[in-house]
């Protein structure tokens, strides 16, 4: 949510702003009518209290001076209704204002390249090996051929985009987790194990509109919400409350269960690790000074670059273009790997500096012991495993069909450095 008080002051930018994002900026012209209406009825609430007060104090007065106080106390008695009425319209008028606040996108950073859709991003850099076209099997074949994935009975319990994985490709797994989980640890985030549900007040102020209505499980019956990822429980950890300025910056990390509707997947990705509905990931955020952001921004994004290039996988950064990008963000970047089979890079994690959007919407504040601010919020993917894993049967995959293990993870995979049939 971006700053009421800025945009009175200056809208302009705000409107140059969603043209580069490519959305219509009359949502801006409607919150400020919608302000200035809250603000009118704020100043007429105000003035009804006083009158309220003032015809309070002439009731004193005359009841003491022994005169009739008949209209005053008639009066008296219809101001509590006409206020309560007041309210009321300025509450629906604000909740009105804060709904289509959240519409107007946070300010991009000046690298963000203008662009309509996915199709305009911009290759940032490359690192690790080359990227080398190979023929391979799909991963799902792969890893049914070896016995350690069965799709057709996760389909029959749970449907599609579910999955079994078993033997050393489970361990596989789990050694991606604990490789990700030891990478941040090393790198000083605290590890934090969250809440896999949310309340939808929370939701609501941590995940883009779209991406609520269309990847977020809802508990029925409950003002619940499964997490689409722990930077979700990580943040909203923080609602409304306010940090000393020297802890900042706070720097978490947490491995969680992720669930995510992920509609639109079709063919092949409807059956596998590519897009699923349940998959575990290991997540980052840091809330800092606002002037720290880029620094970070910065560091998040190496951290991910350094994961799967240990895993000796080919790796690129890629610029998300505006009309890609979220509206809580200020910039974001995609971190992809080469896929063999697809002949393209897949994205396997996303960096995103939201600067103040996020915080202020949940109510975050920073004290430097003189003044309260708004802090910056930062997130990022240190490893999906799915992603990883499909990565991993594609580029590891030999002749005969094993997988060759990445060293980095040989230590977490008791001893294994191949995964052959287990049929």
């Amino acid at each position: 949510m971006i700053d009421i008080k800025k945009l009175r002051e200056d809208p302009t930018p705000y409107r140059e702003n969603a043209k580069k994002k490519f959305q219509d900026p009359e949502v801006i012209d409607k919150v400020l009518s919608l302000d200035e209406s809250w603000r009118q009825v704020k100043n007429d609430i105000d003035q009804k209290r006083a009158e309220r007060n003032k015809v309070s104090q002439e009731i004193n007065t005359l009841k003491k001076e022994g005169k009739n106080a008949d209209a005053q106390l008639s009066r008296a008695k219809e101001i509590p209704q006409e206020l309560k009425e007041l309210e009321e319209k300025e509450q629906s008028v604000k909740e009105e204002r804060d709904r289509l606040l959240k519409d107007i996108p946070n300010i991009m950073h000046p690298d963000v390249p203008l662009g309509k859709d996915d199709s305009q991003n911009v290759e940032q850099e490359r690192f690790g090996p080359e990227a080398v076209s190979k023929e391979v099997k799909a991963h799902q074949i792969a890893a049914e051929d070896l016995g350690v994935a069965d799709f057709e009975s996760s389909a029959t319990t749970s449907g599609t985009g579910f999955y079994y994985i078993e033997g050393d490709l489970a361990l596989l797994n789990q050694a991606l987790i604990r490789y990700g989980v030891d990478t941040m640890y090393k790198k000083g985030f605290r590890y934090v194990e969250t809440p896999l549900m949310l309340r939808g007040h929370v939701v609501q102020n941590v995940v883009d509109l779209g991406d609520q209505e269309n990847q977020i499980y809802k508990i029925e019956g409950e003002d619940l919400y499964l997490i689409g990822t722990s930077e979700h429980s990580l943040i909203g950890r923080f609602v409304g409350r306010t940090v000393k300025e020297n802890q900042l910056p706070i720097k978490q990390t947490s491995y969680s269960m992720c669930f995510r509707r992920e509609k639109g997947s079709h063919g092949l990705d409807e059956r596998g690790l590519f897009r699923t509905h349940q998959f575990n990931k290991v997540e980052m955020v840091v809330i800092c000074k606002p002037e720290d952001s880029m620094k970070h921004f910065k560091e998040l994004q190496d951290i991910t670059v350094e994961i799967f290039t240990g895993l000796g996988l080919p790796t690129r950064v890629l610029k998300i273009c505006s009309g890609d990008l979220g509206n809580l963000k200020h910039i974001q970047v995609d971190v992809e790997v080469w896929s063999p089979r697809r002949n393209e890079f897949i994205e396997v994690g996303s960096c995103s500096n939201l600067t103040d959007a996020q915080a202020r919407g949940l109510g975050i504040k920073a004290d430097n012991g003189k003044d309260r601010y708004t802090p910056h919020t930062l997130n990022n993917t240190a490893i999906a495993t799915s992603r990883a894993l499909v990565a991993i049967l594609e580029n590891y995959q030999n002749e005969d069909g094993s997988i060759t293990v990445p060293e980095v993870l040989r230590p977490y995979m008791h001893g294994i450095e191949k995964i052959e049939s287990q049929k």
